[in-house]
């Protein structure tokens, strides 16, 4: 397999892989890593695209390169039919100087040799990951190096992606929550309701209230931009830690992205919200700077975490948007 992810963390990728997964790595570089034993993509943290059985090709020219990626692409082909719209995904460490031209160049020069060989094929090629977390079958090309890359006609998509920015979101952690709706694939609806500990600035309340959500933000701290006077979030300038619902009250989602150690968000949050009931769906983020993000990991999957008994769906990514940072979603 070859795992992608955030430039500068391909270490931590490469520990999750070995240490709580057991697998053996063969190489890694800005961004990837490449293992010599399979991995359940679904319950890695780190990789954005994880690519099943690659291929290496190798070539000194864009034209070798482009030839031998069509030479294993239109192989591959044999005996299966493409009638819908398939992802053509060429990607390599942006931190290499020059490769992203040599890359585009030889996925320019790829398209016309598919164009040649097989134009109805070539007009479904669709240039994206597919949006949302799950396999998909197509084209994936990752180039390590000008000379070098690997292909595989499986990938495994974990979810994360650019996220659009909004002029009324007061801060940039918008699109963390933005994107972490794309991995859980849901989001809030109209007439549900939102609790959001630690909202100040109020990035995530106004994502929810934006689709018509009800929110109360739970801040001692101001709202901003849209998220400040909005109809559809109540502002109570409480403490995030001693907030609790009135008897009976439940929430659909709960939000919580603090910059607090992350032990203390999961003993005094996320344990008393899961095991009391207090919301259905969850988004969290936890801040691992300070403490050994592999351990935190392995921390979460533990039989007495709050998630192995309230919430066993839980999926933990390290997003596009995520610095040192994990985002949680799931539900209860």
């Amino acid at each position: 397999m070859l795992l992608t992810c955030q430039a500068g963390f391909e270490a931590l990728l490469a520990r999750e892989l070995t240490e709580l997964h057991h697998a053996v790595i063969a190489e890694q570089g800005p961004g990837w890593v490449r293992t010599t034993s399979p991995v359940e993509a679904p319950a890695l943290t780190f990789p954005w695209l994880t690519l099943r059985d690659p291929i290496e090709v190798k070539g000194e020219s864009v034209n070798a390169l482009a030839s031998r990626v069509a030479e294993f692409f239109l192989t591959s082909l044999r005996g299966e039919r493409i009638e819908t719209a398939w992802p053509s995904v060429w990607q390599g460490p942006q931190e290499t100087v020059g490769l992203g031209r040599r890359l585009s160049a030889v996925e320019s020069a790829f398209g016309e040799l598919l164009k040649k060989k097989l134009s109805r094929v070539a007009k479904l090629a669709v240039a994206d990951v597919p949006r949302g977390e799950g396999a998909a079958r197509g084209l994936f090309a990752y180039f390590v190096d000008f000379g070098r890359a690997y292909v595989a006609r499986e990938a495994y998509v974990h979810g994360q992606r650019r996220m659009a920015d909004d002029d009324l979101a007061p801060s940039r952690s918008y699109l963390k929550v933005e994107e972490a709706f794309v991995v859980l694939g849901r989001e809030p609806a109209e007439g549900e309701t939102v609790c959001d500990l630690g909202a100040a600035p109020g990035g995530w309340s106004y994502s929810a209230a934006k689709r018509g959500a009800r929110v109360v933000a739970i801040d001692n701290g101001p709202l901003k931009g849209g998220a400040l006077d909005n109809p559809r979030i109540e502002h109570l300038r409480e403490d995030a830690f001693k907030f609790a619902p009135r008897a009976g009250e439940k929430f659909d989602w709960l939000f919580c992205d603090m910059v607090e150690e992350p032990h203390h968000v999961l003993q005094h949050i996320v344990a008393p919200w899961l095991a009391q009931g207090w919301c259905r769906n969850f988004v969290i983020n936890l801040k691992f700077g300070r403490v050994d993000a592999v351990g935190l990991l392995r921390e979460l999957r533990l039989p007495d975490s709050p998630f192995a008994k309230h919430a066993p769906g839980l999926r933990v990514r390290h997003l596009y948007h995520d610095r040192e940072e994990f985002t949680l979603v799931g539900s209860r």
